[in-house]
């Protein structure tokens, strides 16, 4: 399948590949389908690409790169509450949302640890979660 991407222009994905979003993206109504964009060149940050939208596409990235303590409490009720039948933990796949700024004196890399990104590599669906009564910041300094 080709997607248009305004990034990468029109590539060919792997229709096995799109991630599904049953809820949608949060801040993004009606856009529920996307395909998950990784290449060595831009490692360890990934695009988490609408498949019909070009300009929707997020920055993300494991937080486990920066942040080896990061955990979103209570995984094991979360995918039962989903539906995620046969399920463990270890197929999911989290990453969080990073947003790259070009200041007047340096880059600035931040991440949102309060809203991580949960794909089920089973079935390929996922949801963003807010952990509201989490200490995470929502602008986490990546770089420091």
């Amino acid at each position: 399948m080709k997607i248009e991407t305004r990034k990468f222009g029109k590539i060919e994905i792997d229709e096995t590949k799109i991630i599904t979003m049953p809820e949608g993206l949060p801040g993004f109504a009606g856009f529920d389908r996307f395909v998950l964009l990784e290449d060595e060149k831009i490692a360890p940050f990934s695009w988490f690409q609408s498949i019909t939208e070009p300009d929707l596409a997020l920055v993300i990235m494991n937080p486990l790169l920066f942040k080896p303590d990061y955990k979103v409490n209570g995984l094991n009720e979360f995918s039962v509450t989903r539906g995620w039948k046969d399920t463990q933990v270890s197929d999911f796949l989290i990453y969080v949302v990073v947003n790259i700024s070009n200041g007047k004196e340096e880059q600035k890399i931040t991440a949102n640890l309060m809203g991580p990104l949960i794909i089920n590599s089973k079935n390929n669906e996922a949801v963003q979660v807010v952990m509201s009564d989490s200490s995470y910041s929502h602008q986490h300094n990546v770089l420091g």
